[in-house]
């Protein structure tokens, strides 16, 4: 599982050094797509094969499901890493998450996550100023 946070740049052909801790995760392909909080969502294509099934379950009928997978599939990337482990952004998924020059590379739980480093601040303070539910912390700590 990739857990930590890299600052990183991203060049001017829209490409973004994975860090090593990272490479492994991604190295047989990756999916990047529109994440929630206004970053991207890089998943590993074993694990996008997990997404799509969700999205596959959602019900067509229901108006909230069908704008989610829009929002969600509709913004998804096949990529790779190049020989020097970068991998290209396309330009629609950098203005959706405000990366322009400088990215927080971040692990998460079954992806990663690319962040304009403003929003990703701005993330961790609302969590600090406003923790979750503790009845969804309740195991969390054995």
């Amino acid at each position: 599982m990739p857990f930590g946070e890299y600052p990183y740049t991203i060049d001017d052909k829209g490409r973004v050094v994975i860090p090593p801790p990272f490479r492994e995760f991604v190295e047989d392909g990756m999916i990047l797509t529109r994440g929630m909080e206004g970053c991207l969502y890089v998943f590993p294509l074993s694990s996008w094969k997990r997404v799509e099934e969700q999205l596959e379950g959602l019900p067509l009928t229901d108006a909230g499901s069908r704008a989610f997978v829009r929002f969600f599939y509709s913004g998804a990337n096949k990529a790779r890493l190049d020989n020097q482990s970068r991998v290209s952004v396309p330009q629609t998924l950098r203005a959706f998450a405000g990366l322009d020059s400088d990215v927080i590379v971040a692990g998460a739980p079954g992806r990663l996550e690319l962040w304009n480093p403003d929003r990703w601040e701005s993330a961790i303070t609302a969590v600090q100023d406003n923790p979750p539910n503790p009845d969804l912390l309740v195991n969390f700590v054995a």
